[in-house]
């Protein structure tokens, strides 16, 4: 049957993610550093609010951009922290997660075979969607010498007459790498100078680790009117499972999106539509609570993994450290699958992140502290055999 698949889709990876967590899964007394997935639950203001909604009745389609009481309240926040002022009428779109939201992105502004540049390592889906929406992606490796920042020179470089878009991903999954300012003001000269549309996902805004993130429609009107900016509530405020994000842009562009949607969505679910509006207005102190936490964590895996020879760059946000393995004599593979085989604790090879992950692997701190020490316990066992 495989006949009737199409070639666009029959030549799509495997999510390198998931290879691992599959394995995982079927094995016992793993440790899991793979998946980035928060282990706290939804905060207890968020989860009510779920089911007074059920209870209320609110089992019904919104409207196809999504509750505005919800768009509102994504603006105030927008406006709150970073300046930057959308039209909650029609500036902002709700989606079923940020993964959606990056579809609709990619499919309402890309033609067949347009290029977009995508600064890697980054999320396993980025170049899949580039693919499923027609396009061609182009990936520029950033390097643990340059602190995994975008590199202005490399990107200019590979910009041809079918370039679109720029495509970045920061916080960054899964190097925690955050842009400076000055580079940031470099890459929004870059699509200026190009014409570019700017697609920016910034799902890891809230969880920053005593930097700053600089959310690039605040650089200026001339970038927020070419800028689409993702964003959505699983990573900060726990809420995976609710699938709920968002995406804000020019009105045109939002149209555009809102085509694709009402065709293929509808609208993303309503309760959880009321559940992401009550985490925006009363779900602060439990996010405040989970960063302080992940810090703790990221401080100990990091440590950890410098005093073992596995040599890591601070991460700065997200939840996940990506130490350089090449000291262990493997390629990131290898190191993957032996670990996981001798002593289950699961990580995900940076090959999957695409070029520049090649000697690195991601290790998700989004798991509890006391698992991380015995992970570390473990992963020092692993390089006293394979360390050279």
């Amino acid at each position: 049957m495989s006949k009737f698949i199409s070639r666009r889709v029959a030549g799509l990876k495997p999510s390198g993610i998931r290879k691992f967590f599959d394995i995982a899964a079927s094995m016992e007394d793993v440790i899991s550093l793979g998946i980035g997935e928060p282990d706290f639950d939804s905060p207890p203001p968020v989860i009510e609010a779920g089911i007074r909604s059920l209870q209320n009745g609110q089992t019904h389609y919104t409207s196809n951009a999504g509750k505005l009481a919800l768009r509102q309240a994504i603006a105030a926040n927008l406006q709150r922290r970073y300046g930057v002022h959308y039209d909650p009428q029609g500036e902002i779109i709700i989606t079923v997660g940020v993964s959606e939201a990056l579809y609709l992105a990619l499919t309402a502004v890309l033609n067949p075979g347009d290029e977009v540049i995508i600064p890697t390592p980054c999320f396993v889906s980025y170049q899949a969607e580039v693919i499923l929406a027609g396009g061609v992606p182009v990936e520029i490796p950033s390097r643990m010498e340059n602190d995994f920042q975008p590199d202005p020179d490399r990107i200019r470089a590979a910009i041809t007459p079918r370039t679109r878009a720029l495509f970045i991903g920061y916080p960054n999954n899964p190097t925690g790498a955050v842009v400076e300012r000055d580079v940031m003001l470099e890459l929004a000269q870059i699509a200026l100078e190009h014409d570019l549309v700017i697609i920016s996902d910034e799902i890891y805004d809230r969880l920053v680790y005593g930097f700053e993130h600089v959310c690039m429609p605040s650089l200026g009107e001339e970038i927020q009117a070419r800028t689409i900016l993702l964003g959505g509530f699983s990573k900060a405020y726990a809420m995976t499972g609710w699938r709920i994000g968002y995406a804000a842009a020019p009105r045109e562009i939002i149209q555009g999106l809102v085509r694709i949607h009402q065709y293929t969505i509808m609208s993303a679910p309503t309760i959880a539509q009321d559940a992401a509006l009550e985490a925006l207005e009363h779900g602060e102190p439990y996010v405040q609570q989970m960063l302080a936490e992940y810090d703790r964590r990221r401080r100990l895996i990091v440590d950890g993994l410098n005093r073992l020879g596995l040599t890591c760059f601070e991460p700065r946000g997200a939840f996940y450290a990506f130490p350089n393995i090449t000291a262990s004599g493997m390629d990131a593979e290898t190191f993957a699958a032996r670990l996981l085989e001798e002593e289950h604790v699961a990580v995900v090879p940076g090959t999957a992140f695409g070029a520049g992950g090649e000697g690195f692997v991601r290790c998700s701190y989004a798991t509890a502290y006391e698992q991380i020490e015995e992970a570390l316990r473990r992963i020092e066992r692993f390089m006293a055999r394979h360390g050279g």
